[in-house]
């Protein structure tokens, strides 16, 4: 049996607890912590908008959500009999950003979710991985409500994407959609990780 590391990564509200939750055929661990109006000054908290991560369409949308993802969120996926994916899902809020490194440590590659309406909120994820990180990553525009607001043109020329990283979309609710950009992922990083041996234990 094969195991793999992915990381799910993004902005607050975006839909990584979401897509962790549609996919994991374990009950997935959630870190998840109330939003409270002491912690305005440091967190962004929810507008009245349309659903929490972990409801809503799409997923996420950042806009009325409750709770915020404090340390990480944890799946388990089997793809085929002899592969089994770990996911670790990352904390969205800027605070928490300094886990970043511990969580990435040991993945073999990662999946970036955005937001197209909240583009500013994805930024540092892109960011991170693009400068900061050796892990190859995708980059995936979360459908809220089922909609492509934006050509992947468009997205890609925003986030100012190396044309070498994957822009695909998805819908973080759905199943199907979640284990499509998981192989995604997956085939992205063994093409990366052609000729050098991945994290794969």
């Amino acid at each position: 049996m094969t195991s793999v590391k992915l990381v799910v990564a993004g902005g607050f509200g975006v839909g990584k607890t979401t897509l962790v939750e549609a996919i994991s055929e374990i009950p997935p661990v959630n870190t998840e912590a109330w939003m409270t109006q002491a912690a305005k000054n440091v967190d962004r908290l929810g507008d009245g908008g349309d659903g929490g991560d972990g409801g809503g369409g799409g997923g996420g949308g950042g806009g009325g959500k409750t709770t915020t993802t404090v340390a990480m969120d944890f799946g388990r996926v089997t793809l085929a009999s002899d592969l089994v994916l770990y996911l670790f899902g990352t904390p969205g809020q800027p605070r928490f950003w300094p886990m970043w490194d511990d969580l990435c440590r040991g993945a073999s590659g990662a999946v970036v979710l955005v937001d197209t309406r909240r583009l500013d909120v994805s930024f540092p994820a892109v960011n991170y991985f693009e400068n900061d990180s050796d892990v190859p990553f995708i980059v995936a525009a979360n459908l809220f409500d089922g909609r492509q607001t934006h050509p992947l043109g468009q997205v890609r020329e925003a986030l100012r994407l190396d044309p070498g990283v994957p822009l695909i979309t998805c819908d973080a609710r759905e199943r199907t959609s979640a284990v499509d950009v998981l192989t995604r992922t997956l085939g992205h990083t063994l093409d990366r990780t052609a000729g050098r041996a991945p994290a794969i234990r």
